[in-house]
């Protein structure tokens, strides 16, 4: 199973946190000793996926490449099949990550705001699926009203959608129009106004 070392950097002072494996027993010391992530603003979680990166960052008029996950629920989900029918605005997450948890209620904000419009939010959960039912009780928890898939590792040891993407620090926004192409890879929380700005760009006919 992979597992990935994160920081927390709030300052961009190096503070480092223990990698988090995904396990049972992990989970348990997690709820018993509340959030083991620092409170101070926490500006975003670094995770370099085994150290390297399948294809590096991509960005803005880039293609969005496909790939196939499944949802919280267990049913399948084609990015490939998606991205054709309006624009979409994932958002790679972890559970464990407190800035995440911020970013994940500003994409709730932004799916009730933009839904009419067209936009779709997708959470993608890199937690793996022995977490499937926490992400589930969080998603429960919290209200989120958009689709939440997640994020596996293939026989390289790398995640089918993030590596792909070159996401090495969480929470990590990508806009995608409903032509495939890439309007907004944003690191960190993304300002509602930018999503406002770069949404006629990602309803393109």
């Amino acid at each position: 199973m992979k597992t990935f070392s994160r920081r927390c950097d709030p300052a961009r002072a190096g503070r480092r946190l223990s990698c988090v494996p995904a396990s049972l027993a992990f989970l348990a010391l997690f709820f018993s000793a509340g959030n083991v992530f620092p409170q101070e603003n926490p500006d975003a979680l670094f995770l370099p996926s085994g150290g390297t990166v399948a294809y590096g960052q991509l960005g803005p008029g880039m293609n969005a490449p496909g790939f196939a996950l499944k949802d919280i629920s267990g049913a399948s989900f084609d990015f490939a099949v998606e991205k054709t029918r309006s624009p979409v605005l994932l958002v790679f997450f972890s559970i464990f990550c407190e800035p995440c948890r911020r970013s994940l209620a500003d994409a709730q904000r932004l799916q009730d705001r933009f839904g009419s419009a067209g936009l779709r939010v997708v959470g993608v959960a890199l937690d793996g699926e022995p977490f499937r039912s926490s992400i589930s009780g969080v998603a429960r928890q919290e209200g989120y009203g958009f689709r939440i898939l997640i994020d596996e590792v293939d026989s390289n040891n790398r995640f089918r959608a993030a590596d792909l993407f070159g996401v090495t620090e969480i929470p990590a926004n990508v806009l995608v129009n409903n032509n495939g192409r890439i309007v907004l890879f944003r690191k960190g929380a993304i300002p509602e106004g930018e999503v406002e700005k770069s949404l006629p760009m990602a309803k393109k006919p």
